[in-house]
């Protein structure tokens, strides 16, 4: 079947998660952030997705807010700057205002001129999401907005692909799942989307039972991929 559904992770896929701290960094209230900024948004980031698998094996769900939250003091701690109350609520508000990576809106256009639907699915709660969106400025691109919240348990569990379907009536075959998260794209793969994995660090493939399709360094070949 031909692709009629195009749907994104949110968080490192089309929104930079580490602008926060990098904008941070810049701003002369916190200087003691300028050389530690790449180090903290790394564990920030590193935190917050095992927080989201621990969560989900054990049955604990919070919603990202939260495990956002919890994994930026875990960040602030191990990089010597928890004492600084400013900075961790600079940080949290940098979070709510993320901006997307350069190549995203001309794709999400190309997208919708060609007449896929878009959507993204994301652990993010719906709040966030919007907030993101809004700062990005993307809304208008995107046909919906899908959120973990619905079925209070973080990807990679199943349920939260089923979501794709639920909402737009495609079978799996005619979904393109867009991940920055390689062990994402893989479960993707996994669950029957044609997946792609958007590799901007150039790590290598996770070790799992399933492979993504497509392995890229950003999201400008996307729409080509989706019309093949």
């Amino acid at each position: 079947m031909p692709i009629t559904t195009c749907v994104f992770d949110a968080y490192g896929t089309l929104f930079d998660v580490s602008a926060a701290a990098r904008q941070a960094a810049a701003e002369p209230a916190f200087p003691a952030l300028r050389d530690r900024w790449a180090d903290m948004a790394g564990q920030w980031r590193a935190k917050q997705l095992q927080y989201t698998w621990l969560r989900a094996i054990a049955g604990a769900h919070a919603d990202f807010w939260q495990v956002t939250q919890d994994g930026l003091d875990w960040a602030l701690e191990a990089t010597g700057l928890a004492g600084d109350a400013a900075l961790r609520e600079r940080l949290l508000a940098l979070y709510w205002e993320l901006q997307a990576f350069p190549e995203v809106p001309a794709m999400l256009e190309a997208l919708k001129a060609a007449g896929l639907q878009t959507a993204i699915l994301s652990n993010g709660a719906p709040a966030m999401l919007d907030g993101a969106m809004q700062s990005a400025g993307i809304g208008a691109l995107l046909d919906d907005v899908l959120s973990v919240e619905s079925v209070g348990v973080f990807k990679p569990d199943p349920r939260v692909y089923d979501l794709v379907g639920a909402r737009f009536g495609c079978a799996k075959t005619e979904v393109l799942f867009v991940s920055s998260n390689g062990w994402d794209a893989a479960a993707a793969a996994g669950y029957g989307f044609t997946s792609a994995w958007v590799n901007r660090a150039g790590e290598p493939l996770d070790r799992l039972p399933w492979t993504p399709a497509h392995v890229l360094d950003d999201l400008t070949s996307i729409p080509q991929l989706a019309r093949r």
